[in-house]
């Protein structure tokens, strides 16, 4: 018997206060892999309103357990990127992946008490483990407009090895932002050789 089951497995990663709304990007995108027979991980981290960079980290390894010998894509936004990216640090062999996008990476100036998030910060990124813990590319998806993406995110970028789409006026790339549907990921997702592309004025 010939084995059909799909050759890659997705991994996504939501942010803070993110309960895994019906209208939020990450959810449609679940849903329009899910229809194209692709197989999705989207798992609610615990109390995203109060994140614990442990618990969260935990959880992350758990999930990246769960992907297999298959293609292995993770799609990280907004505080799943800090995550992402702490993780990837000292990530180990058999959890590392194929690809990663993340969208809307945080700065420097995100990481607040105010936000809830201080010890998600990731001062000190190592380059070649970021590249060892995706064997594939990573890639980074930043708005113009998003007052919690790195100061210089073309700079922040290019240190780190990560390929960048800029999206002209995009806000933090959320629902209030005009993100529900966004075919521009689903894309990238099924042929990471284009780049991702914003979502088309009226």
């Amino acid at each position: 018997m010939s084995d059909r089951s799909p050759s890659r497995r997705f991994l996504l990663l939501h942010g803070l206060d993110n309960h895994r709304p019906r209208d939020h990007w990450t959810w449609w995108l679940a849903e329009s892999l899910r229809q194209r027979g692709e197989q999705v991980l989207y798992p609610q981290f615990p109390a995203p309103d109060r994140p614990s960079l442990k618990t969260w980290t935990d959880l992350l390894h758990a999930e990246l357990a769960q992907l297999g010998n298959r293609e292995r894509v993770v799609v990280a936004h907004s505080l799943g990127t800090a995550l992402w990216l702490r993780a990837a640090q000292s990530l180990p062999q058999e959890l590392r992946v194929h690809r990663v996008l993340l969208v809307s990476p945080l700065g420097e100036q995100a990481f607040t008490a105010e936000n809830r998030n201080e010890e998600f910060a990731v001062p000190g990124l190592d380059r070649e483990r970021i590249a060892a813990a995706s064997a594939k590319s990573t890639r980074a998806v930043v708005s113009t407009t998003d007052p919690y993406t790195p100061a210089d995110a073309a700079a922040w970028a290019a240190e780190l090895g990560i390929e960048v789409d800029f999206l002209p006026g995009a806000g933090h790339i959320t629902p209030g932002d005009g993100y529900g549907p966004w075919p521009g990921v689903l894309r990238w997702c099924l042929d990471d050789a284009v780049p991702v592309r914003g979502i088309a004025p009226a």
